[in-house]
């Protein structure tokens, strides 16, 4: 069961560290089976329920899964090993497409808006006890979410979608629940699910967004929570459309009792309406972060979704970090109001980039995904040898692998700060790495 290697430990800690050394030196590999609990303790002479206490806290790690009598094995991609360590290292001289972040060029500046927030803190200081949510932001959001036909509720503020994300997923599931997740979708969102000790159900991705065939089967399958990137998906540029919308609506009425979880990160770098699936459920969460738009760096996340769940974040929210910085959210607000920065001309560019490579390709007989967003997808029919051979050729572009678990093969290339006169350079270089797909393309 275990080969040569000896678990060891007398405390629950240390029963556990045990197994996450194994794991990390490849001891213990992905899939092998543990011994049932009371075995271990009678091996290692210690009470059977600090074996148990021991596998919990591997199974919150992400470290191992249980399924009921068959028992515990280590997981088949432990949190141990991130996606975020598939990625290509970028020579010097090669033009690094691979990143993901927007253009600078398009962020505001900041050094006023925080001016303008410290100012403020100086005459109006945050003090312990007081609304963790700058009322002005909670307005401007709750205005513009109300404009998107993003059902009413309160509004919350976290550090970044993916801090929203985990704050919602923790406040309704327990380690060994399943979740339903794009696929291809966010490597750091597929990174997390196991993390936390849940399931990851994958469901597939067109154009259009999730499929609703794929939704329906991971709901009926168990699947406690949904995962839905309404715009801009990572990687694919996928954008959930009206009919679509209207079709997992469908799905989810069926399922009144699944967590919904939208997240839009891509606000402010779109130019298509948004359709909004949040209401259809009992407990349901929309997420809308300012990264992509305003700039990474302003860890900040709106959060708004069903009386019960925004309470729970909150209340969790509270018992940790306790709130985001107020100087921070009201610097926010200052970028949102002072009209530095126009999202439809930033979503124009990024239009632009992403056309311009998406038609240069399709001439060349290849074809690309990417109908919103700052990134274009490419199928190819070996992801190793394409990402290889374009790094050859002087550009370096993202491994699909990152953001998969069982979908074909692909590249995602960043087109953030990709020039007119790159795009058929690059489009070339593509061409010869992967050969053209077959049937009619159309751009």
């Amino acid at each position: 069961m275990l080969g040569d290697y000896p678990i060891q430990g007398q405390g629950a800690a240390g029963i556990a560290a045990s197994v996450e050394r194994a794991v990390g030196s490849g001891e213990l590999e992905p899939g092998q089976l543990l011994p049932p609990m009371r075995e271990l303790a009678t091996r290692l002479g210690v009470n059977p329920n600090t074996v148990a206490a021991a596998y919990r806290t591997l199974r919150e790690r992400g470290v191992i899964e249980t399924a009921g009598r068959r028992g515990s094995r280590i997981r088949p991609k432990p949190a141990t090993t991130g996606r975020d360590q598939i990625r290509v290292v970028v020579p010097e001289g090669v033009r690094d497409l691979s990143d993901g972040n927007p253009d600078t060029a398009l962020l505001p500046p900041l050094v006023a808006a925080f001016a303008a927030a410290a100012a403020q803190s100086e005459r109006e200081p945050v003090l312990y006890g007081d609304d963790p949510v700058e009322p002005e932001l909670a307005r401007l959001a709750r205005a513009a979410l109300d404009a998107d036909g993003v059902p009413d509720g309160p509004v919350a503020v976290a550090s970044g979608s993916l801090d929203a994300v985990e704050r919602v997923l923790m406040a309704y599931l327990k380690p060994g629940d399943e979740v339903a997740v794009e696929d291809p979708g966010w490597g750091s969102l597929l990174d997390m699910v196991p993390a936390l000790g849940l399931r990851a159900v994958p469901v597939g991705v067109d154009g259009e967004g999730p499929r609703p065939d794929d939704v329906r089967r991971a709901l009926r399958s168990g699947a406690r929570a949904l995962i839905v990137t309404d715009r801009a998906q990572n990687p694919t540029g996928a954008t959930v459309t009206a009919p679509r919308a209207q079709e997992l609506r469908a799905v989810l009425r069926d399922h009144p009792d699944v967590l919904l979880i939208e997240d839009d990160h891509g606000h402010d770098i779109v130019d298509v309406p948004l359709h909004p699936l949040a209401g259809v459920t009992r407990h349901w969460a929309f997420v809308r972060s300012v990264a992509k738009a305003w700039g990474p760096d302003l860890r900040l996340a709106v959060l708004t979704g069903d009386a019960v769940t925004v309470d729970r974040v909150c209340g969790r929210q509270r018992l940790g970090p306790g709130w985001v910085s107020r100087i921070l959210q009201r610097a926010v607000v200052r970028l949102w109001s002072d009209g530095a920065v126009d999202p439809r001309e930033v979503a124009a560019s990024y239009r632009a980039r992403r056309d311009a490579l998406i038609g240069a390709l399709a001439e060349r007989g290849v074809a690309a995904y990417g109908a919103t967003g700052m990134n274009v997808w490419v199928p190819v029919p070996d992801e190793t040898g394409a990402v290889a051979r374009l790094l050859h050729g002087g550009w370096a572009v993202a491994p699909g692998a990152r953001f998969r678990l069982g979908s074909p093969p692909g590249v995602r290339i960043t087109i953030a700060t990709l020039t007119s006169e790159e795009a058929d350079r690059l489009a070339d270089a593509v061409a010869k790495a992967v050969g053209p797909t077959r049937g009619r393309i159309r751009a």
